[in-house]
């Protein structure tokens, strides 16, 4: 396997000097693949190369967001549902373990994804896992069937959050108008809205209303902070610092908090259209603060007051049905901009598989325009499907996290710097302390992988309550 020692924009531990001869050797290896690879997956570049000397076609360039713009959107896909699932979870666990994991995770979320930023500095035409792990599997003459398995896992990963968003659109519907329609008919409704809302092909315009997207949840979070602290004062219900659950309850719960920091899928993609991904660690620090602070926050204060049976999502743990209608208004724009922001990055890796080394990947074209379209509409009938299939919220971001963000935000990572460093995993103290960080990112994320899929599993077919494909209301009573 070879040695990758350039110098990485984010690396937390910087490097010795490589020499230049090493460096040059390095350049000279990838010089083929680059050329080769370039035309296929970095949209971006060939944006900017491929000017409008057509005038009939306009070209798209996808380098447009700042690194505040990157940090925001980031927050926007990734607190949109984290936060709703996250309150019930501390009832099960107990607050103290609760607390503890969130840390814990937050951590390896941070650190994986400023590896994520090392690699793409490194191999700048990198725009998902696939592209990612078929540079590690060009080691062993399996890069293409990686590019395949571990791209397409990313985008079905990616249209699973995207039927999360529905499933709670069809909640949040059932809510505000008293159940008035039947549940699917909901869903069809929301999956014609979010088409609607990804028909642009950049994330351009999510770069501003994401700051939307935060302001809802977070208001929406802080009123039914304020409802709960209302009706139900602290003493009025049994507060657990730790419990005896199942194994299965508990790991469920785990899985829920793990998928609250799951936002690793678009991260690549959001690194491709910054201006200066060099601003990569501000942007993650802008993420990581914000969902940390807002999920330890919003859950403790929430399950102290209202208990054990405080609901998920989150939102219709509010007493007044009239205040939990407000909530679930208010909401409203962070659901859609969520999966939105999800939808694009899924409708994307599709649309350049099919036009790689095409025009209409970089040009406004009829057939590229119609088939964004057709795309777009394809992974949101998908997503549907999924939450008319796992109706109850937990259970599906359960067993979503168990299958994809186990790998995705902590397991591919760690085994992304194990890859680049081979061979200098011993060479400092401070290489000895990341190489045990990542051996523990690989660790979490088999763990979550293997027992996450079992306590996923027991729970659903467990489960009596929502039936799939189902008329009925799962809105809180």
């Amino acid at each position: 396997m070879a040695t990758h020692t350039s110098t990485p924009v984010a690396e937390m531990g910087s490097s010795a000097e490589k020499s230049q001869k090493h460096q040059d050797a390095l350049q000279d290896a990838e010089l083929g693949h680059i050329g080769a690879h370039i035309g296929s997956s970095s949209a971006s570049d060939l944006g900017k190369e491929e000017t409008t000397q057509n005038g009939e076609e306009e070209s798209i360039d996808y380098k447009t967001l700042t690194w505040w713009q990157a940090g925001v959107v980031m927050v926007a896909e990734t607190v949109s549902l984290g936060i709703l699932s996250l309150p019930s979870v501390v009832a099960t666990l107990g607050l103290a373990p609760a607390i503890v994991v969130m840390v814990v995770l937050s951590f390896f979320s941070w650190y994986a994804g400023m590896v994520m930023g090392e690699f793409k500095a490194q191999y700048n035409w990198v725009e998902n896992f696939g592209d990612a792990v078929e540079i590690m599997g060009r080691s062993i003459g399996c890069g293409p069937l990686f590019q395949e398995i571990f791209g397409w896992a990313q985008t079905i990963f990616l249209v699973f959050v995207m039927g999360s968003h529905i499933l709670t659109w069809t909640i949040c519907l059932n809510t505000l108008t008293n159940s008035a329609a039947c549940t699917i008919v909901w869903g069809v409704v929301g999956l014609a809205l979010f088409w609607a809302c990804n028909l642009p092909r950049t994330l351009r315009a999510a770069g501003h209303y994401s700051f939307v997207s935060f302001a809802s949840v977070f208001t929406a979070v802080l009123i039914t902070m304020i409802d709960v602290g209302i009706e139900k004062p602290i003493g009025s219900t049994a507060i657990d610092v730790s419990r005896k659950v199942p194994f299965t309850s508990a790991f469920l719960g785990v899985a829920n908090i793990a998928a609250s920091f799951s936002g690793h899928s678009c991260f690549f993609n959001v690194l491709t259209e910054m201006k200066n991904p060099k601003d990569w660690p501000k942007a993650l620090a802008l993420l990581q603060i914000s969902d940390t602070v807002l999920y330890i926050v919003a859950s403790v204060v929430i399950y102290i007051f209202v208990g054990p049976d405080v609901p998920a999502p989150a939102l219709s743990a509010a007493g007044s049905h009239v205040v939990r209608k407000v909530i679930w208004g208010i909401a409203i724009p962070t659901i859609v901009i969520g999966g939105v922001i999800y939808g694009h990055v899924a409708a994307r890796y599709v649309f350049v598989r099919i036009f790689k080394d095409s025009k209409h990947l970089v040009k406004k074209t009829w057939l590229g325009n119609i088939s964004w379209l057709g795309i777009t509409a394809l992974v949101w009938t998908i997503a549907w499907i999924i939450a008319q299939s796992i109706p109850v919220f937990n259970n599906l971001l359960g067993l979503m996290c168990a299958l994809f963000a186990s790998w995705f935000s902590f397991g591919i990572p760690g085994m992304l710097w194990l890859w680049m460093y081979y061979g200098e995993w011993f060479t400092s103290p401070k290489r000895i302390l990341l190489f045990s960080i990542n051996i523990g990112l690989v660790l979490v994320g088999f763990l979550l992988c293997v027992l996450g899929l079992w306590s996923a599993g027991e729970v659903i077919s467990h489960d009596k309550g929502t039936a799939p494909w189902s008329c009925a209301s799962n809105a809180a009573p």
